[in-house]
């Protein structure tokens, strides 16, 4: 393909879902050294899911507002109501009262290392649909944040910075793999988004649960690969290596400690961390799961209650 072919490529693509990004602004009231209320506006990006105005965008946009202004590419502005909000995860489900165009959402599971992407929103505050591009660099990464941990990102190089988060990462078939997030203050070069599937499932919780729900046994944990297994000299080839056991949790209590190997969860083979995901979130209603366990003294089955 040559090169101008592609870049109308990129053109066309942006012509057809810019419709779908929206900018987000917010007030806040600030008090100075003087006790003065001064009003604090902010910028974040968004992105339509379905024809009825839902819009997803980042936590950290809205936090602690009941209602922010949603500007649409046409300039129309509404006033949207936050329907619900997941810090942990770092989303937010807004609405606003008008028919929409929705974009269409991907399967993040499918994303490869090397994947051409384009981060859309409004960086800086400025006017968007502003548009960057970059690959995947790297997919499954866990970060620290602002007073919490984001799991099982996707790493890129195109360039998010304030203002960008919430905005959608989009596909040359330009469906959303992701959503932005600029509050890694320490990256450089590299940025991050929350990948599409914890979108769905943040929507999946809020549509049976009416709000979202984290059930979690307290481990944090690593897949073995092949470059794990010979590093450490594992027994296995396949697993997840526990690294960290939180004090006082259900994993804690069942005996779980720090180089135990978990092979299976309700006898699903494990080979990443959201494999394990998948079978707790599965397991919400009964309220426990059945572990096999690699340990120094050998395979052993451990029945784990779940914590909420």
């Amino acid at each position: 393909m040559k090169l101008s072919d592609f870049s109308n490529e990129i053109v066309n693509l942006v012509e057809r879902i810019k419709d779908g990004v929206v900018s987000i602004v917010t007030t806040r009231i600030s008090v100075d050294s003087f006790y003065r209320a001064t009003p604090i506006k902010g910028v974040g990006s968004g992105f339509i899911i379905n024809s009825d105005g839902y819009i997803i965008t980042n936590n950290h946009v809205v936090r602690g507002l009941s209602k922010v202004n949603v500007i649409m590419p046409n300039g129309d502005k509404f006033v949207a109501k936050i329907v619900s909000t997941d810090p942990l995860k770092d989303l937010a489900l807004l609405k606003i009262d008008t028919k929409t165009i929705p974009l269409r959402l991907g399967d993040s599971d499918k994303i490869r290392i090397g994947e051409i992407v384009l981060a859309i929103g409004s960086p800086l505050g400025l006017p968007g649909p502003n548009v960057t591009m970059g690959v995947v660099s790297a997919t499954g990464r866990n970060i620290e944040g602002e007073g919490i941990i984001l799991e099982d990102l996707i790493q890129t190089d195109a360039a998010i910075n304030p203002g960008n988060s919430g905005g959608p990462l989009i596909n040359l078939e330009g469906e959303v793999m992701g959503v932005t997030t600029a509050m890694i203050p320490y990256a450089q070069g590299i940025s991050f988004a929350i990948p599409i599937n914890s979108v769905k499932r943040f929507l999946y919780m809020i549509a049976k649960y009416g709000r979202p729900i984290h059930p979690r046994i307290g481990v944090y944990i690593i897949a073995v690969t092949p470059q794990l297994r010979t590093m450490y000299g594992l027994p296995v080839d396949k697993g997840l290596m526990v690294v960290r056991v939180q004090f006082g949790s259900p994993a804690y209590y069942t005996g779980i400690r720090e180089g135990d190997i978990i092979l299976e969860a309700d006898g699903k083979e494990l080979r990443t961390a959201k494999d394990l995901r998948r079978v707790i979130e599965e397991s919400i209603d009964k309220g426990k799961i059945t572990l096999k366990i690699l340990k120094p003294t050998g395979v052993e089955k451990r029945e784990v209650d779940l914590e909420y």
